[in-house]
C-alpha cells in the first residue's frame, strides 16, 4: 500500500490507513508464532546492521553519545527482541487452567489473542527503544500497528520510519510522522489499543480520546520518583548510582530520580560523593563537564528554557546550589545540579523536572519521610538505598510506586521479566517481556464441557433445586 507523502496527507488518507489495517488485522490474528518471530527477527537484523545511522540520529536530534545509545536504546531494544523471540511459542499456546469444583466436568484454558488495529505513540527521549519496545510487543501478539514518533527527534524519527518501511507493507505497520494536530487526528479512530509513552497531562487527554471509542490503552507517563538514602546505605556507591541514573540522557528519563530524601547525617558525606562521581563521569580530564563528550544535550530550546526556569525559580525562592549549576542556552547545556534548602513550593517540587536538576532534602525521622510522600501523586519509579533489610522493608511497605529498585537505580526498566509501567497518575498497564505481550492481548477465556451438566439446577426452582443450592452454597 502507497501512502502519500506526510505533507499531502489528509484526514481520509489517515482513515484509508487505518482501514486497510483494519482488513489486515484478521489475517495477522491466524499468523502463528513462527510467522510472528520472523519479522521480529527482521527488526534485530536491521538494527544490528544500522548501530552507526542509528547513533548518529541521535547524536544528531541531541548529542547522544553512541555508547549510551548502544546501552539504553540498541542493547535494550535487542533485549527485548530476544526475549520475544525466544519465547512466543509459549506465549501463544493455550494456558490451561484449574477447574475449580463449580465447574466439575468441564475443561478451561486462556487464549491470548491480538487486540487488533494498534496505536503507538512514542515520546522523544529515548526515541527508538520507547518506540519500538512496544511494536515489538504488538508484533508478538499478532496486531498492526500505526506508530506516531515524537517529532522533537526528528532524525530518530525519520530512521524509524525508513527501517519500518523497507520491513513492512503499510497495511500491517506504518510510521506517521506529524506533530499534536496529527495525533489528535489518530486519536479520534476507534483502535482496538492505543499505547501512549510521554506526560501525564498528555496521557490524560489520551485516555479522553480513547474513552470516546472504548479503546484499551497503556499510559507510561512520569511523575516525581523519590530516592530515599538512609544513614545505613553504602554513600559512595549511593552516589555513583544515583549521579548515573540522574545524569544518563541529561536527566530526560522518565525514571530518573527526581529528589532525593537523606537521613541528615549523610547529607553532607554524600553530596561531596556526587561530586566526585560526576567529575569521574564527565570531567575526567578538568576541562569541564561541558567539553565531555559523554554527556548529552537537552533537546530543544523549549526544554532548555522549561529546565532553566525551575532552577531559577529555586534559587530566586531561596534553594542553594551545591554543585553544577552553568548554563549555555547557545548549547542547550545544563551543567548536572545539585540544590538544597529546596521547599515544595518551588516549582522543581511541583513539576516533573526531566532535566539535569537533582535536589538533595534532609531527614531526621522515617516517618517525616512517610510525610513528605504522603498525598503526592504516586511515582513511577521509587529508590531505596539501605544495607539494613528491615529498614529496606519499612520503606517498601509504607509508599508504593509503579516500581522500586533497592541499592541501585533505572535498571529495573529493561527488566524483561518483571512488569513495568505506573500506577495512576504514573500510568496504566504494565510493559516488558510478556507483561508488553499481555498488554496487547484479549485474555480470551474458553470453556469446554467435557461431561456432567448443571441441568439439575435448572427451572422449575423446586424444593429439590433449592436444597441442592443451599449444598452448593455450603461447599463450592
Amino acid at each position: 500500500m502507497e501512502l502519500p507523502a506526510f505533507n499531502t496527507r489528509t484526514r481520509l488518507s489517515i482513515q484509508e490507513l487505518f482501514d486497510a489495517q483494519r482488513q489486515q488485522a484478521g489475517f495477522l490474528a491466524a499468523t502463528t508464532a513462527s510467522e510472528r518471530i520472523a519479522k521480529l527477527k527482521r527488526i534485530q537484523t536491521y538494527l544490528l546492521s544500522n548501530r552507526t545511522a542509528l547513533a548518529n540520529a541521535l547524536f544528531e536530534d541531541f548529542r547522544k553519545p553512541a555508547p549510551e545509545t548502544e546501552l539504553t536504546e540498541l542493547l535494550a531494544i535487542n533485549n527485548e527482541l530476544n526475549v520475544a523471540i525466544r519465547h512466543l511459542k509459549q506465549w501463544v499456546k493455550p494456558h490451561p487452567v484449574p477447574t475449580p469444583l463449580g465447574m466439575l466436568g468441564t475443561s478451561s484454558h486462556v487464549k491470548y489473542e491480538p487486540k487488533g488495529v494498534t496505536l503507538i505513540i512514542s515520546p522523544w527521549n529515548y526515541p527508538l527503544y520507547l518506540c519500538l519496545k512496544p511494536l515489538i510487543s504488538a508484533i508478538a501478539a499478532g496486531n498492526t500497528a500505526i506508530v506516531k514518533p515524537s517529532e522533537l527527534a526528528p532524525a530518530a524519527s525519520a530512521i524509524i520510519r525508513k527501517m519500518i518501511q523497507e520491513l513492512f507493507s503499510a497495511d500491517e505497520v506504518a510510521v506517521l510522522e506529524g506533530d499534536k494536530t496529527l495525533a489528535q487526528s489518530l486519536l479520534e479512530l476507534p483502535f482496538d489499543h492505543i499505547f501512549f509513552t510521554g506526560s501525564t497531562e498528555v496521557g490524560k487527554a489520551v485516555m479522553s480520546a480513547a474513552a470516546r471509542n472504548l479503546s484499551s490503552v497503556t499510559l507510561e507517563l512520569g511523575g516525581k520518583s523519590p530516592c530515599i538514602i538512609d544513614e545505613t546505605a553504602d554513600i559512595e556507591s549511593a552516589a555513583r548510582r544515583v549521579a548515573w541514573g540522574k545524569w544518563i540522557n541529561n536527566g530526560q528519563t522518565c525514571v530518573a530520580p527526581d529528589f532525593i530524601l537523606i537521613q541528615r547525617s549523610v547529607k553532607d558525606r554524600f553530596v561531596r560523593a556526587v561530586r566526585e562521581a560526576v567529575r569521574a563521569m564527565y570531567d575526567a580530564e578538568g576541562r569541564g563537564v561541558q567539553a565531555s563528550d559523554s554527556y548529552a544535550r537537552i533537546v530543544n530550546n523549549r526544554h532548555f528554557d522549561r529546565v532553566k526556569n525551575l532552577l531559577d525559580d529555586a534559587v530566586g525562592k531561596g534553594a542553594t546550589v551545591v554543585m553544577g549549576g552553568q548554563t549555555d542556552s547557545a548549547d542547550r547545556f545544563i551543567e548536572p545540579t545539585l540544590l538544597e534548602n529546596v521547599t515544595t513550593k518551588m516549582a522543581l517540587m511541583q513539576d516533573e523536572i526531566f532535566g539535569p536538576l537533582l535536589p538533595v532534602i534532609p531527614y531526621d525521622t522515617r516517618e517525616e519521610v512517610i510525610r513528605f510522600l504522603t498525598g503526592r501523586t504516586k511515582p513511577l519509579a521509587l529508590y531505596i538505598f539501605s544495607q539494613r533489610n528491615s529498614a529496606t522493608q519499612f520503606w517498601l511497605n509504607r509508599t508504593t510506586a509503579g516500581n522500586t529498585v533497592v541499592n541501585d537505580t533505572l535498571i529495573h526498566f529493561a527488566h524483561t521479566e518483571l512488569p513495568v509501567g505506573g500506577v495512576n497518575q504514573s500510568g496504566i498497564g504494565k510493559s516488558n517481556g510478556f507483561y508488553g505481550f499481555m498488554e496487547f492481548s484479549n485474555a480470551r477465556g474458553i470453556v469446554k464441557r467435557q461431561f456432567a451438566s448443571l441441568q439439575f439446577i435448572y427451572p422449575p426452582y423446586s424444593d429439590r433445586v433449592k436444597k441442592l443450592l443451599k449444598i452448593l452454597m455450603k461447599y463450592i
